[in-house]
Parts: structure tokens; C-alpha cells; sequence
């Protein structure tokens, strides 16, 4: 069974547990147990084999299931972070024998039909005692159960084919229809069960008008119906009427007294498919998706469920451009491509990748010369491959990095391409020199090992500006900064409570901000303080989280997961922690922490997860709407990373402002991303701005360390032989149509035959021209009659 936020399935021989997964509204292949993916929540039900289940219509977290064991019970899933639920919120027990079937009504809240051996029944959830009805009419096991639309009447069929007669029940009448009536679903894989998903988790936007989850014995498979349409992402009100939401119409006590009112719930569908149609073209246009702990913005991947009351809005008729003039400002990056490089340029053929590195590690690293990848091999072994040196790898062992320990996080030397810093988990800090031309000849011994930390080290991250300066976070609480000129630490920084999900250095070097699962964001100042100098709340979720500096040094943008384990975007004035979030937007719900990538140049940040295949990305401004959606670019399976190259890597030619490596299970893909222009013969200086030198420092650690700063040098990425776009010649304009006095100018008889005529004659063409079969070459006329002669002789 589906709701718009879960599934829930049973695929154990003993079928007394059930276990509940995040339900996506992006659909993907997904694999259970994937990726280190664990269940959501794990329900130990029932003492026999679970039967039936199904999800309330009205909340998200209410599951009921019934069983062998004669009962019906109703779970609370509203924890989705706990690993298990101890007890229902409701046992029920009809006692007429084994139970088959558990339906919930479909406009009425607290309601239950139920299936049992040769009976169906009625239960109110409140009224806990007695069933309401017990509908008895069968001859044998209850098979199905069917509610109408407006829960006015209720179908069932047994394994008796004879049909019964009606029966009369109190107002409202229950009409038992019994009939037999078999479907059958042809897939390529065996299915083991198949669930609709609620018409609210569908994507409206691309036309989306059914999607059923299909379960086989390793995987669920989503599957999406999309009407094609012409003009994409906009809200196509034809297919989208009003239907059910997620609002009860009534309770279960005014259904059995005879009430029958669907229009509240209509009425909050409409505003739903508003709400997403609004946000969807927020993606496709993109528009702003503001947020605030007011009103918290709806993401077209969202598969949050409708919050209760409604304010008024507009009819469902007005479609998304209805909506792009109320919403605010639009990107030049709206329509950013993202497309995977030729075949040419790709590593293929790597063994023996490792896919449990910890969630504070990006899973690969990357620099402008090479690539390291941790591989699943004891020792904690790391191979580096070449980026010049593309294609299939040999099958044989390649030479490697042999750290001697699990690789915990690892990190290339900004400002030096040999070296790489690798963190272990016996919270050592290994060094290691590539020498030149790539790895020759496996390495055994580093050229620094640097100790301090008394626990397992969570990640590492270099300094921005400074060569030689490296800072740490560990399970002993501490955030430490290293000097590599003398492999000691020089400074430990306190007051984290808990593990910190991320590290970042601001723009201009001064600052280090953490993001903490104590709930809290801090910044640090490191040279004058041990302790933070600011403090604010962050996001609720402990699940993960990752931390970058944006719009030159001003904010924080925080990915991280609210309290229901929806993955989102949370900006933080630099300035002022303690008043929280400015702004957020959702993104969806998905297992992995989100990982950026800021572009200070262009003021876009590109995220994925490791094991997603789509990567979002959004432009973010210094004000109102803040995050700006853009086009997001789907990778054809999961990938395990998603690492950026410095900005001279960019095809500026074809206006790339982004190029990344993608690493899957056994290759690494070039991916750039792409801004659609038409005049490329012309310099985009509107899009690239002068960069900063990144790749080379601007001073010493040393000489950070004494107080001194500076900044990149930056340069301009425009080749000599192109012209600015800015510069480019105005052109004339070009009328594409004759003057309106060629089309009403009459024209007399004799003017028509006369074009007539003519149009006739160029058709037929010059008549003295020779036919083609006079060019044919044949037999000369002296040997045809030589040969007639030679015939009268004979």
C-alpha cells in the first residue's frame, strides 16, 4: 500500500512484519537495502501472517492492518526517524475468524470496513465495542472490498459466483453487490503486489494522471502514466477535476446517520493541484519558492500531505503563466542543460568500488589532473586515476594508496594536485604524495601522519586561501585546524554537543561555519576564539546535513531534513544566527543528505545525494524569493558522487558554467552543464564574470595563522578571438512578411492568365532542349548496317 508519503510492504515467508519506506514523488528505481537505505520504520504487527493493510486517506501516518490472528490494528507512524514501532494506537478484533481485508472510507474519518471469513463489517474507531453493521450475506471467504466514491455504498466479492440479493441497511443504504471479477498485469518481472499511489503525490506539472508501485522480490517500481501534451509545465486543467483530498467530510458517526458530503473534500483537492501547479512552475519557469515557518512553500517533488484549513484561492482554471506574474523574479539559468560528455572522455571498468563510505564524505574527490576513488578492499586502499588518461580500465590490480585503515573522509590539496589528505578511523590524518604522471607503484607510507584526535574523525576540509591550513571534525566533539608545514595541530575548537554533519570556510577565509545534529548552525572565528561567535537553530532532522557560505559571505545555505525527514534548503543571514532561517524551500524525501555545490560567480548551487539520479539546481539571491528553481538534469541510474572541476575546466564556447565528474558503480562520467544561448559565436559576459584563481594561494598558512589576509587574484575567461556579447552589432530588423499593399493590390483577368501561363511553361521547361535519351550512347550507325548485310548473306 501507498500513501503520498510511504509505502508499506511485506515480503518476509513469515509475513508478520511490515516494514515502511520513504515514498518519493520523483519516480525511481529503488531498491531496498540499497546504498545502506534502511527502513523508515519496522512494525512487528501481528502474531500470524499479515493479510491486508491500507493507509488513511486523511493522514499519512495512520496504517491499519488485520490478520490471521483475528484483529485489526492501527499504527502511528508519525516518528519516521525511529527504526521501530512498539504497539498500536487500536487493536480491533471482529471475531468471526481469520481476516482478510481492511479498507478505509473513503470520505469519513475514523471509519473501517472488514473483511472476515464469510462476513464484512463496519467498524467506527471511536466506538470500539460492537461493529456498526455486519454484513452477512455470503456464501464463502470475503475477497475484495470496494467503497464508492462518495461512501455511499460498499462492494464486495467472495469466491461464490452466484450473485445475492440486496439487503436494506439503516440510512445510509449498504449495498452488497457479489460478483467475481479477476485483472491481470503483465511485467517483465514477477510481482509480488502492486499499489496506487494517492492522486496528490502525482507530478501535475508533467501531465502525470496515474502511478501504480510495483513490488518484486528485490525492488519497487514505480510506474508513471503521463498524458503527452504540447505545451509542458503548466498546470492542464482537462485532466486534473476536482476529486477527494485529504480534508474528512464528516465523521463516522453523522456517515451512519445519514450524512453524505463530498464537497469538502473536492474543495481541498482544488486547492492542492493550485498549490502544486504554483510551485511546479516555480521549477519549469522557475519562479521563486519562498518559505517561511508561516507558510512554508509546497516543492513540486514534495509528497507532504495537505495541511488542514484552507485559504481562499483562485479557481483551478488559471494555469501556471497565471500565476509567473504574481511570483516574482525569473533566472537566466532557468533552462540550464545538464548532458553527460562523449563516451571518449569517460573512465570505464572500476572494480571493486566502495559504497559505505560515511554520510560526511562527498564519496569521491576530484582536482583539474586526477581522481580518487576508495575502493572496497581491506586496508582502506584508494585508487587515483588520471584525467588525461580516460577509458577502460585494465582487469588487473591497479597500483593504489594503501592508508591501512577504513577511509573515513579524504580531500585533494587545493593549491597542490600530488597531495591528498585521507582521515582514518583511528582519528589519524594521513598525508599522501602522488608523484608525478599518476600512481606508478602502489604507496604504502605517507609523507605526514598527523594525531590529535582521541575518537573516529568525520570529515576534513582544506583551507580556502591559505596553503598548508587543514581543519577536522571528530566523535570527540572537537573541530581541529592542522598545520601541514609542521604536521601539528594549532588549534581545537569546542562547544559542539553532538556530531557535526559539515564544515565550511567562508569566501574570505576568516570564518568556519558547522552545522551540528545538537539542531544548532554556528560560525567560528578560529584565531580569536575556541568558541563559536555565533549561534542559531538549524534544520530539525539529525539525519544529515551539509554547510556552504553564498552570496559573497552574507549567508549560510544549509541541506539538511525537517522533523518528518523531508529533505530541504535552510539560508541563514551570516549576520544573525540566532533568528533562524530567512528562508527555506523543501525539496523531497529521499534518505541521503544533499550535497552542494556553490558557484559564486553565477550564485548557483547544484545538489545531488549519493545514490539519487537527479541533481537540483537553484540561483540564490540576497532577497525575496531567495532560492530561484532551475531545470534539473536526471542521471540514467544512481550515481555514488558528484564532483566539480575548476571554472577554467568550462567550455566557454558552449556556454558550460559547470563541469562535474559522476561516479557510478563502475565508471566516472563527465557532466556539463549548459546554458542555452543563440548567439555562442559571442563571449556570454553576462554569464561569466572573472573568476577567482582558486587553485593558487593567496598566502601562506603561516602567515594566515599571524593575523595577516588577502584574496584570489581573479581573471577573465574570455578567449582573445571572441567578441562580448555586450559588444556584439545591433542588427537591423528583418520584416517577415510583404507589405499588407502586395496582398490587396487587384489584379486584372488578363494579369492572372498571364501568370498562369508562365508558371505553366516554367514547369514544362524549354522545349528545344534536347530529351535526355538523346545523350544515351548506343551502337554506330556503320556497325548496325555491317551486321544487317551479314544477316542477308546468310
Amino acid at each position: 500500500k501507498a500513501s503520498s508519503k510511504l509505502v508499506a510492504f511485506n515480503t518476509e515467508q513469515a509475513g508478520k512484519t511490515i516494514k515502511v519506506w520513504q515514498n518519493s514523488n520523483i519516480p525511481l528505481y529503488f531498491q531496498p537495502g540499497s546504498d545502506g537505505q534502511r527502513a523508515v520504520t519496522q512494525i512487528s504487527c501481528h502474531s500470524d501472517l499479515v493479510t491486508d493493510m491500507d493507509f488513511s486517506p486523511f493522514d499519512d501516518s495512520l496504517l491499519a492492518t488485520c490478520s490471521v490472528d483475528e484483529t485489526v490494528k492501527l499504527w502511528r507512524l508519525c516518528d519516521l526517524a525511529q527504526e521501530q514501532s512498539s504497539s498500536p494506537e487500536l487493536t480491533l478484533r471482529p471475531g468471526q475468524g481469520r481476516l482478510e481485508l481492511v479498507l478505509f472510507h473513503p470520505t469519513s474519518s475514523g471509519l473501517l470496513a472488514v473483511g472476515t471469513t464469510k462476513s464484512a463489517q463496519i467498524w467506527d474507531t471511536n466506538c470500539q465495542e460492537a461493529p456498526l453493521a455486519v454484513l452477512e450475506q455470503h456464501g464463502d471467504q470475503v475477497q475484495s472490498l470496494g467503497w464508492k466514491l462518495d461512501g455511499s455504498l460498499l462492494a464486495s466479492s467472495c469466491k461464490v459466483r452466484t450473485a445475492q440479493p440486496e439487503q436494506d441497511y439503516p440510512d445510509p443504504s449498504l449495498l452488497l453487490i457479489l460478483t467475481s471479477i479477476v485483472s491481470h498485469c503483465l511485467t517483465d518481472t514477477s510481482t509480488k503486489g502492486v499499489a496506487l499511489v494517492p492522486k496528490l503525490a502525482l507530478d501535475v506539472m508533467s501531465c502525470e494522471v496515474v502511478r501504480v508501485l510495483q513490488l518484486t522480490d528485490s525492488c519497487i517500481l514505480p510506474i508513471s502514466y503521463q498524458v503527452p501534451r504540447k505545451v509542458c509545465h503548466e498546470f492542464h486543467d482537462d485532466l486534473y477535476p476536482d476529486t477527494v483530498g485529504t480534508t474528512p467530510a464528516m465523521s463516522a458517526e453523522e456517515w451512519w446517520k445519514g450524512g453524505n458530503n463530498l464537497h469538502a473534500a473536492q474543495e481541498a483537492q482544488a486547492v492542492r493541484f493550485i498549490d502544486q501547479a504554483r510551485d511546479c512552475s516555480t521549477s519549469s519557469s522557475p519562479l521563486s519558492t519562498p518559505s517561511s515557518s508561516a507558510a512554508p512553500s509546497r516543492s513540486p517533488s514534495s509528497t507532504s500531505g495537505l495541511s488542514s484549513g484552507f485559504v481562499p484561492s483562485p479557481s483551478p482554471s488559471q494555469t501556471a503563466k497565471a500565476f509567473q506574474n504574481l511570483m516574482g523574479p525569473t533566472s537566466k539559468f532557468r533552462h540550464i542543460q545538464g548532458t553527460v560528455m562523449h563516451r571518449d572522455t569517460h573512465i570505464t571498468n572500476i572494480r571493486g568500488l566502495n559504497l559505505t563510505t560515511p554520510g560526511e564524505c562527498d564519496g569521491f574527490c576530484v582536482n583539474r589532473q586526477r581522481v580518487a576513488v576508495p575502493l572496497a578492499i581491506s586496508g582502506g586502499q584508494i585508487a587515483v586515476f588520471e584525467r588525461s588518461q580516460p577509458g577502460k580500465l585494465p582487469d588487473t590490480a591497479l597500483p593504489t594508496i594503501q592508508n591501512s585503515v577504513n577511509v573515513a573522509d579524504f580531500a585533494w590539496d587545493p593549491f597542490d594536485t600530488h597531495r591528498l589528505a585521507v582521515a582514518g578511523d583511528d582519528a589519524k590524518i594521513r598525508v599522501w604524495q602522488v608523484p608525478e604522471g599518476g600512481l606508478k607503484e602502489t604507496l604504502t607510507e605517507p609523507k605526514i601522519i598527523m594525531q590529535g584526535h582521541t575518537e573516529k574523525i568525520y570529515s576534513i576540509t582544506f583551507h580556502p586561501l591559505a596553503s598548508g591550513l587543514l581543519v577536522s571534525s571528530s566523535y570527540d566533539l572537537t573541530v581541529r585546524l592542522w598545520n601541514l608545514e609542521t604536521g601539528k595541530q594549532v588549534k581545537v575548537l569546542d562547544g559542539h554537543q553532538d556530531q557535526v554533519f559539515g564544515m565550511a570556510w567562508s569566501p574570505d577565509g576568516k570564518l568556519l561555519a558547522t552545522v551540528c545534529k545538537d539542531g544548532k548552525v554556528r560560525i567560528y572565528d578560529p584565531r580569536k576564539s575556541t568558541s563559536p561567535v555565533q549561534e542559531g537553530p538549524g534544520p530539525e532532522g539529525h539525519r544529515g546535513a551539509r554547510v556552504v557560505w553564498v552570496c559573497d559571505g552574507k549567508y549560510l545555505l544549509v541541506s539538511g531534513f525537517d522533523s518528518r525527514s523531508e529533505r530541504g534548503l535552510y539560508l541563514y543571514s551570516a549576520s544573525s544566527l540566532s533568528s533562524g532561517a530567512v528562508s527555506s524551500v523543501p525539496v523531497n524525501v529521499s534518505p541521503s543528505t544533499l550535497i552542494p555545490y556553490y558557484d559564486p560567480d553565477t550564485s548557483v548551487v547544484i545538489l545531488t545525494g549519493k545514490g539519487d539520479t537527479r541533481v537540483y539546481i537553484y540561483e540564490i539571491v540576497p532577497e525575496d524569493p531567495y532560492f530561484i528553481e532551475c531545470s534539473s538534469f536526471n542521471s540514467p541510474e544512481p550515481h555514488k558522487g558528484l564532483a566539480f572541476l575548476p571554472k577554467t575546466e568550462c567550455n566557454v564556447r558552449d556556454v558550460e558554467v559547470a563541469v562535474g565528474l559522476m561516479l557510478t558503480k563502475t565508471t566516472i562520467e563527465p557532466v556539463a552543464f549548459k546554458v542555452p544561448r543563440v548567439k555562442k559565436e559571442f563571449f556570454q559576459d553576462d554569464v561569466y564574470s572573472d573568476t577567482a584563481v582558486w587553485w593558487e594561494p593567496a598566502l601562506t598558512g603561516s602567515a594566515w595563522l599571524s593575523g595577516s589576509n588577502d584574496q584570489h587574484k581573479k581573471i577573465s575567461l574570455k578567449p582573445k578571438d571572441m567578441t562580448p556579447v555586450s559588444e556584439a552589432p545591433k542588427e537591423a530588423p528583418v520584416r517577415k512578411y510583404l507589405p499588407s499593399s502586395v496582398y490587396l493590390e487587384e489584379k486584372t483577368d488578363e494579369q492572372k492568365k498571364d501568370e498562369l501561363l508562365n508558371a505553366m511553361v516554367a514547369k514544362l521547361g524549354n522545349m528545344d532542349d534536347p530529351l535526355p535519351q538523346e545523350s544515351y550512347e548506343g551502337v554506330d550507325e556503320d556497325e548496325w548496317v555491317s551486321e544487317c548485310d551479314q544477316n542477308m548473306n546468310v
